[in-house]
């Protein structure tokens, strides 16, 4: 298949586009600069130069491929985005796989497809775009919704291992908020093995949450890092206020929320089989090193 991929050159695009090599597809990224389409032309896929709000272009591409991975979504591309797509596939039957989040499903110990959404301010704009993509009449809309994304010493796990130090004798680790909250996680690897299982075998309307069923607290992944790290204090509480005055308001509520997911749909409906390390056991190995010791 002639696959037209955004964000090929992003996190979790370094890892779709090599996957969907790998399964013998053909790819043709859409890339905003000529640095990007370099990086694209040595992993083997086409570039072309362009922007994702150019509807006119989005449309032509996605009339030309077989099949459509959305992995660049933003708020302010979505919308367009999507239309475009979805006037070029027509009535053809041909799939599209959307990006959504699992903050959109709130504070949850057990997060499925059907779950009640109660998303942060930071992503409350996800849903009308999503909706558009499952309800496509013409195109095989799905959703694919990460959790948060670990892997490769990057992702949002470096919050945690590079948080401020107290000083003194015995420095501590700043954790986000008290480290109560869980965070339902997946390997970007993982991840993309679903991307690339939803584009060949996912159903019309299907949401496929992507986790891999580790679910670990924040204090837990903190207490980790500062062993690895040798910090001598261990970790040391935040208040929500000051969690969001470090990070800002809007990513600290959506780090704050509690979340626990299984994944168990994708496993069931798609055979995916997600196997990479666990982000606690990454951490402890030193992958998610601080950058200062990276350094």
């Amino acid at each position: 298949m002639s696959i037209l991929l955004t964000g090929a050159t992003g996190y979790i695009g370094s890892s779709v586009l090599p996957r969907l090599l790998e399964e013998g597809h053909t790819v043709t990224a859409l890339v905003r600069d000529d640095a990007k389409a370099e990086a694209v032309r040595a992993a083997g896929a086409t570039a072309v130069v362009g922007d994702a709000t150019d509807a006119a272009l989005v449309a032509r591409l996605a009339a030309e491929s077989d099949g459509v991975i959305h992995l660049a979504s933003a708020s302010d591309v979505d919308p367009g985005f999507v239309a475009a797509v979805l006037e070029g596939l027509g009535e053809s039957g041909k799939p599209f796989v959307h990006t959504g989040g699992i903050w959109t499903y709130g504070s949850n110990a057990d997060i499925a497809e059907d779950s009640p959404v109660a998303p942060p301010a930071l992503t409350s704009w996800r849903g009308a775009s999503e909706a558009v993509v499952l309800g496509a009449s013409g195109a095989r809309g799905m959703v694919v919704v990460p959790s948060i994304v670990y892997g490769r010493g990057a992702g949002l796990a470096r919050l945690i291992v590079d948080a401020p130090r107290g000083e003194g004798v015995a420095p501590a680790l700043r954790l986000i908020g008290d480290g109560t909250q869980h965070w339902a996680t997946v390997h970007v690897d993982d991840l993309a093995t679903l991307y690339v299982l939803a584009l060949e075998n996912g159903e019309a309307g299907a949401v496929y949450i992507g986790a891999s069923g580790a679910n670990p607290t924040v204090r837990e992944l903190g207490e980790l890092a500062a062993r690895a790290a040798d910090v001598a204090g261990g970790v040391q509480e935040e208040t929500v206020e000051e969690t969001s005055a470090r990070l800002g308001s809007g990513l600290a509520e959506a780090l704050l929320l509690d979340q626990q997911a299984r994944g168990s749909k994708a496993r069931i409906d798609l055979g995916w089989e997600p196997n990479g390390p666990a982000l606690a056991d990454e951490i402890a190995a030193g992958s998610y090193a601080p950058e200062t010791a990276r350094a």
